[in-house]
């Protein structure tokens, strides 16, 4: 095993106060050493360099009575970047823009018409919210496959205007890297963060909206397949009829609970079986409007079914998922390029 070199140990002890920063907000000099377990000569060090790297600065001191130097409060220059999250939808695109410290700054939306040029579309909308902000990354949610190869749509059918090449546009457009990501994949990013499956690392988000899919998620990360088509489970033959047809939006409306929950146990089952994940998250607005009573209806048809035993829980995010997991995405991908 390799020792650190003393500018690594620079880069790694850096990165451990500014995420500490972020867990913890506002910290003094001693809490700092307390909490990285760095001698006090390393963390002044450190502070000194991270100040005149434009990451951190003193944004007031603790306690009333204190006063000097180990008084004084560091938190990070929460403007030094921001992020913008990306949902497209079939009629609308929302967007979210972030600061680096994760919070939130501005919002913007706007309808997708039939004859829309959906690249300077989105454009448009994320230049809107941004504003006259440093943007350091963006982050599209979208339904359909996504080309490791190219980071485009494979089947971009689901959204007006969508066509091979839409993203090369946007790319274009903007002045900052644009990451595509499917949009049940950020949902779950979302899960796995603030929602249902928080502390789970293995688990599956079945996704009951407008579009009916999955994302898995296993020792923590996600998994997207050879070609991006991993959790595409709406193609899944259920007694001759797709699972999509069998869940969608349409389709529900006309079914009693119990039913419903059969139904989507069929297609839990096909994780419970083959990736055993523990956990089972219903996502989307049937599985969020359906709450703790469809879930456990699911999960008792599931009993029936599965020899694993598999949790089921109805998603607990508030919310967009989709666009919370975009600004997610982005800010780990940003944090990493500002923070080192």
């Amino acid at each position: 095993m390799k020792t650190a070199t003393p500018a690594m140990a620079r880069v790694i002890n850096d990165r451990l106060a500014l995420d500490l920063l972020l867990e913890h907000g506002p910290l003094t000099a001693p809490q700092l050493r307390t909490l990285t377990g760095l001698s006090r000569p390393t963390v002044s060090d450190l502070i000194e360099r991270l100040t005149a790297g434009g990451l951190i600065e003193v944004t007031g001191e603790a306690g009333e009575d204190r006063r000097g130097p180990n008084a004084r409060l560091y938190g990070l220059v929460a403007d030094r970047a921001h992020v913008a999250g990306v949902d497209v939808r079939r009629d609308a695109i929302n967007v979210t823009v972030a600061d680096i410290a994760g919070r939130m700054v501005s919002e913007a939306r706007t309808t997708i018409g039939a004859r829309a040029d959906l690249a300077a579309l989105v454009a448009k909308v994320v230049n809107e919210a941004v504003g006259q902000r440093a943007l350091d990354t963006v982050v599209v949610g979208a339904p359909g496959l996504v080309d490791p190869r190219d980071g485009e749509l494979v089947s971009p059918n689901d959204v007006p205007g969508w066509r091979r090449g839409t993203m090369a546009s946007v790319r274009a457009r903007l002045d900052a890297p644009v990451i595509l990501e499917n949009e049940v994949n950020l949902a779950a990013v979302a899960e796995l963060r603030t929602g249902a499956a928080c502390g789970s690392e293995d688990f599956v988000l079945l996704w009951l909206d407008d579009g009916v899919g999955a994302a898995v998620v296993l020792g923590g990360r996600l998994r997207r397949g050879v070609s991006g088509g991993a959790g595409e489970i709406g193609f899944l033959d259920v007694g001759g009829v797709p699972f999509c047809d069998l869940v969608n939006s349409e389709v529900i409306a006309g079914l009693d609970r119990d039913e419903l929950a059969r139904r989507i146990a069929r297609g839990a089952f096909a994780y419970a079986t083959l990736l055993d994940p523990g956990l089972v998250v219903l996502g989307g607005t049937t599985g969020h409007e359906g709450g703790d009573e469809l879930a456990g209806l699911v999960a008792g048809h599931l009993r029936e079914l599965a020899p694993a035993p598999t949790e089921i829980r109805a998603s607990t995010v508030k919310g967009n998922a989709v666009l919370q997991g975009a600004v997610l995405t982005a800010l780990d991908l940003a944090r990493d390029h500002v923070f080192g």
